[in-house]
């Protein structure tokens, strides 16, 4: 019954540690190296399914050779390259250290508790960074300023919105609304770059992770699992452009 129940916590703890790096932007081949590098650490044998929404894990007892199968949800969390670096490290402390399972489990809810970045520092970085998107496709100060502030609005509205659960389809079509219609300001102005302005107002809420990890899973044989977030990050970008294309329609129909 020891025996039993010691296998039973160290695969759960494995099978939170692979939905956590599944949820928060891992590509798949890097949460079953993981997950095994901790199961070689504890002596077990891990064998891991990992998809899109759920991961299954049949972990195997070496001295035993008693078999637990765990089917864990994968949670539905915020991208953060730092908790992906954080907990990778731990995979490789458990292996090169032997961590005992109960210094493995306070290390783990340390990096998952430590406080996200912060909202506004985010906004302003975000603001920048599509500001020189828009430079970089040849738009003017004013563009870029337009621009700014484009992105701060619909990046408030994004954060808003996530941290109201509601719906992220619904969440990336009002957030790309919101910043290209106010980015459509420089034709007021008469701005020369006002197209430009328009078109890179929504590039923060580009998924850029969604669609490298899936290119990424495909090209290492996860073909099902690259597949699903291939087509996740295509919905989203439909999504931006129900909310750019409705811009488009309001501004033609009052300038004509």
């Amino acid at each position: 019954m020891q025996s039993t129940d010691s296998l039973r916590a160290k695969t759960e703890f494995i099978a939170e540690y692979a939905t956590r790096l599944m949820g928060s932007g891992v590509h798949t081949s890097r949460v079953v190296r993981n997950s095994k590098r901790i199961g070689d650490a504890l002596n077990i044998e891990v064998r891991i399914s990992a998809f899109q929404k759920v991961v299954i894990l049949t972990a195997v007892d070496r001295t035993t050779r008693e078999t637990l199968t765990e089917v864990a949800d994968v949670p539905s969390c915020p991208i953060s390259f730092e908790l992906n670096a954080e907990l990778s490290a731990l995979s490789w402390d458990a292996c090169d250290l032997h961590l005992p399972l109960g210094e493995l489990r306070r290390r783990y809810a340390a990096a998952v508790a430590a406080p996200a970045m912060d909202g506004l520092f985010v906004l302003i970085l975000a603001g920048f960074a599509n500001a020189s998107f828009c430079r970089l496709f040849g738009g003017d100060m004013t563009a870029m300023c337009i621009v700014f502030s484009a992105t701060l609005i619909g990046l408030f509205i994004k954060q808003r919105m996530q941290a109201a659960a509601i719906n992220h389809y619904i969440t990336f079509i009002v957030a790309s609304f919101a910043a290209s219609m106010y980015a459509s300001v420089g034709l007021v102005f008469d701005s020369p770059s006002s197209e430009v302005a328009i078109a890179t107002s929504v590039l923060f809420l580009i998924p850029g992770v969604p669609l490298i990890n899936g290119v990424i899973d495909i090209v290492e044989g996860h073909v099902l699992n690259g597949a699903a977030r291939l087509v996740a990050a295509v919905l989203l970008i439909v999504c931006i452009a129900i909310g750019l294309s409705a811009t488009l329609m309001i501004v033609k129909n009052n300038l004509l």
